[in-house]
């Protein structure tokens, strides 16, 4: 295996950890940057699979927090209903993903440009959003009601296309229903375990008869330094929403997107 495509699973690897939890789109900014660098998964898989390395993360850095939920599920109508919550916030994304799978793989992962204009105009909506004079409602994802959950997992569809964001689609959708900014933060860190590992199953299944041991390699790498990235980020990012909100970031997706349509430009 070249040292180049390791060198290259490392990066994305360090990328995939840094943006997963925050709203500029993990998945897109990893299939910009593998277009530019040439770096080429089998069935596009790493890109799907590395996220394991997040999952691990939110496991890690929520411990304590997902025992407490464990253990009062037998005796407390509130952990039993906030389970609930997240499984049916899960489920519109399920089955969406599993009906269009191939069409997301094959089409939407392979079309750069709507990937920048995405970014782009995900951006835009943020620091509308951001500026909007919005009053809070709810401020414990535990408390959510179950019709809100659902309707913050409508929202999470929206990144079935790379660019969009799943955080930012989740995040977006809940301060406009209502939530405040560290809840709905909170509440799609509960919600990316269920998906980023569904989503990573059924795309390990689907594509278990062309991967090969280069590809575990190259899988593993990525693997690893996403967890590591993604600890400090789960770890700070509640904290850095509370103070600066979600503007830093709509800036950040503006200028990747316009920065990705100039290297398609230029370079193609």
């Amino acid at each position: 295996m070249e040292t180049e495509t390791l060198v290259g699973a490392l990066i994305l690897g360090i990328v995939e950890g840094l943006t997963e939890f925050i709203p500029v789109s993990s998945t897109g900014h990893l299939l910009l940057l593998g277009h530019f660098m040439g770096f080429e998964s089998t069935g596009k898989t790493f890109e799907v699979l590395i996220q394991l390395g997040a999952i691990l993360a939110i496991l890690t850095v929520y411990a304590q927090r997902l025992l407490t939920i464990a253990t009062a599920l037998p005796h407390q109508a509130s952990a039993r209903r906030f389970v609930f919550g997240i499984l049916l916030a899960f489920l519109p994304a399920a089955v969406i993903g599993v009906l269009a799978h191939g069409f997301i793989k094959e089409v939407l992962f392979e079309s750069p440009a709507l990937i920048c204009t995405t970014l782009v105009v995900g951006g835009v909506i943020l620091l509308v959003i951001d500026k909007l004079p919005l009053t809070p409602r709810y401020h414990d994802a535990m408390d959510y009601p179950l019709w809100l959950c659902l309707a913050i997992g409508a929202c999470q569809t929206l990144a079935m296309v790379p660019g969009v964001s799943r955080s930012g689609a989740t995040i977006a959708g809940a301060l406009l229903m209502g939530t405040d900014k560290r809840s709905a933060a909170e509440f799609t860190f509960f919600l990316a375990m269920p998906t980023m590992a569904g989503a990573f199953a059924y795309d390990l299944y689907k594509n278990r008869n062309v991967l090969s041991m280069d590809d575990a390699a190259v899988i593993g790498i990525g693997f690893v330094a996403s967890f590591v990235m993604a600890v400090f980020v789960v770890r700070g990012l509640l904290e850095f929403v509370s103070r600066h909100g979600f503007a830093p970031f709509a800036w950040w997706r503006i200028g990747v997107g316009l920065a990705g349509f100039a290297g398609l430009y230029f370079v193609g």
